[in-house]
């Protein structure tokens, strides 16, 4: 059983006046206080001990100080500069421990491999909400080595991560996340298990990369360029929202009648093999 010795009320509360920051700490976190959560998202991760984690806004490290005990390195991007002397401290108490500070979306990836000692394998972290999707997607993207995600993120952006097609949730994001991998757990986690209690219901979602590659490396560009020009206006048919975003006409008539895809439907019916098979009849 992983626990965190931060992971309580009154230990968050001593480390924050410790450093000064319960009364000046402004930019809206809310710190995890409730261990089963901690014990949930390391089940989640499926730790063996030989794992190089990356983790995006510690925050004062309180899924750090779990992470630490069943990773072989684990590496934090902090964006927050007021958090840099508690970060610093916990890497003073742990060799397995290093920190990067900077927007997570801006570090470069080789102060990330360097800050691991070698290329991330799992993304595991509590999001900053504001940017938790924007995060998920660009990190799968760009990180090819990451080979699953749990990640605490807003529920809403766990709706839209897993939903199937024919939901309004489903859409345009849904599909491009889904080229990489697929969800494979889920849970809720309540406001009370922060504090302070944000206004917002939260959810931890694990994402695992496909074994094999839905689509080449050399078609993620062209798969995502139907995805998007398909659902910019989501309450047109496909066919009307993609001549009005970049194609033709007569081409999407073709590849409609190759595919099968009827053209009088809309993106959040067609499936994330219906976009592959589109843009591949397109890009021919």
């Amino acid at each position: 059983m992983t626990t965190s010795p931060l992971a309580n009320l009154t230990a968050t509360r001593a480390l924050l006046e410790e450093f000064g920051l319960a009364t000046k700490h402004r930019l809206g976190q809310n710190f995890l206080v409730d261990n089963h959560v901690i014990e949930r998202i390391c089940a989640q991760a499926e730790l063996t001990g030989t794992e190089r984690v990356l983790e995006v806004g510690p925050g004062i490290g309180t899924l750090t100080l779990a992470l630490v005990q069943e990773a072989a390195h684990v590496a934090s991007i902090e964006m927050d500069a007021e958090l840099e002397p508690v970060l610093a401290e916990h890497a003073a108490e742990h060799a397995n421990f290093s920190y990067v500070m900077g927007d997570a979306l801006k570090v470069p990836y080789e102060r990330i491999v360097e800050a691991l000692g070698g290329e991330p394998e799992l993304l595991v972290a509590n999001l900053p909400y504001n940017v938790a999707a924007t995060i998920i997607l660009s990190f799968f993207d760009r990180m090819p080595s990451i080979r699953r995600a749990v990640v605490m993120v807003q529920k809403e952006v766990a709706d839209r991560i897993g939903a199937v097609p024919s939901t309004k949730e489903y859409g345009a994001y849904t599909v491009k996340l889904a080229l990489h991998g697929r969800v494979t757990g889920r849970f809720e986690v309540p406001p009370r298990c922060f504090m302070p209690a944000p206004h917002v219901d939260s959810a931890v979602v694990r994402i695992d990369r496909y074994d094999e590659p839905l689509v080449a490396d050399a078609q993620f560009a062209q798969v995502a360029r139907v995805v998007e020009a398909a659902f910019a206006q989501r309450r047109k048919t496909i066919r009307n929202s993609m001549s009005a975003n970049g194609f033709g006409k007569d081409e999407l008539d073709a590849a409609f009648a190759a595919t099968g895809i009827a053209p009088a439907a809309r993106a959040e019916t067609l499936s994330v093999e219906d976009f592959i098979r589109l843009a591949k009849v397109l890009a021919d």
